[in-house]
């Protein structure tokens, strides 16, 4: 039984193992945010370092190698992510990460970059000229690869371009289509796919999650993501946001930037794009996806829009979502989202 592993990863870990016959100097793990995908590379990360790895190719977890890796100490291992991450290590994230000891330190009066710097890709050149531990290999996992900035895309492609001999890259991204292609090329891409729901509400309600089908639903079948709302208690937040969506007016728009305006923003626009979503999909098939409670509301705001005006709204918020880490003001910036929905159907 696997341990570090999740369920519906098995034919994803099978399908990594026909590659390490030939194994390329960098692997690109994508898919959709939520399903493990983090935990999944470590877990491979750590599988190459393991001094005896198991017949299926998974780490033993006894060797030194292990033990080091666990601890966030093995001197073939680097982990380079947004600063953020760090932060958010006491209750991992949607996506199966890890916590990192090593890296709490005294906080800072400046606030943790969302970035990957061109400092931290730097950085790896003292880690890759020198001589692996034992001659074996050495291993940089990097994620979210959409973090990266330009400068330090730019410097990480250089490297990708010529790798270092012994040297295996892991990066992990939500949206490949926000990376560069000339860094898309140089990787070998490997895709992971939602479970299927059966075995997403199997493992959720192992879990012990009360209405695992709804959770499940409003995050697009992403179990990770489903259970990191449920134990965070984020339904408040999401049914507010709903009843407003529900029944949109201008008054109610300002009173519930007004409440909300302390959320994460990606997750309020992320909510905005599944409903929109569902209403497009109504239009077009009579169809639900993420939002099956609201059935009535949802067919009744699909019988007041256009399809001409409902794809302007998908438009308009998808372009919001590229900038909802940096509002000038989360409250007017949820305002004038919610104003904008609410002129589709008047």
């Amino acid at each position: 039984m696997n341990t570090k592993i999740f369920p519906w990863q098995n034919g994803a870990w099978h399908r990594l193992q026909q590659m390490r016959a030939r194994l390329p100097h960098a692997i690109l793990i994508h898919g959709p945010e939520g399903i493990g995908k983090t935990a999944f590379a470590e877990w491979f990360a750590q599988s190459l370092l393991c001094e005896s790895p198991l017949a299926d190719g998974q780490a033993c977890g006894q060797c030194s190698s292990c033990g080091w890796f666990v601890q966030y100490s093995h001197p073939d291992y680097r982990r380079v992510r947004p600063e953020v991450l760090d932060e958010e290590d006491g209750a991992g994230s949607a996506d199966g990460d890890p916590p990192d000891e090593s890296k709490k330190t005294a906080k800072s009066a400046k606030a943790p970059s969302k970035e990957i710097k061109i400092d931290q890709i730097r950085a790896l050149s003292d880690f890759m000229n020198i001589s692996t531990h034992r001659q074996g290999r050495r291993v940089v996992l990097l994620h979210p690869a959409e973090a990266l900035n330009t400068i330090a895309a730019n410097s990480l492609l250089k490297t990708l371009e010529e790798p270092p001999p012994a040297t295996v890259f892991l990066l992990v991204a939500h949206n490949i289509d926000r990376l560069l292609p000339t860094i898309l090329s140089r990787c070998r891409q490997f895709s992971m796919a939602l479970p299927s729901a059966d075995e997403a509400l199997r493992w959720l309600q192992a879990q012990g999650i009360a209405d695992p089908d709804v959770w499940l639903a409003q995050r697009g079948g992403a179990p990770l993501a489903a259970l990191a709302s449920a134990q965070t208690g984020s339904g408040e937040l999401i049914d507010e946001l709903l009843a407003h969506l529900a029944r949109p007016s201008t008054e109610g728009a300002l009173k519930t930037a007004e409440r909300l305006q302390k959320a994460p923003l990606s997750e309020l626009v992320a909510l905005l794009q599944r409903w929109l979503y569902d209403i497009f999909s109504i239009k077009l098939s009579g169809r639900i996806r993420y939002y099956p409670r609201y059935r009535k509301e949802l067919d009744a705001l699909a019988k007041q829009s256009d399809m001409t005006g409902i794809l302007r709204a998908i438009k308009s918020v998808n372009e919001r979502q590229a900038i909802s880490e940096h509002p000038l003001s989360a409250k007017l910036f949820i305002e004038d989202m919610l104003l904008d929905y609410s002129t589709l159907f008047s």
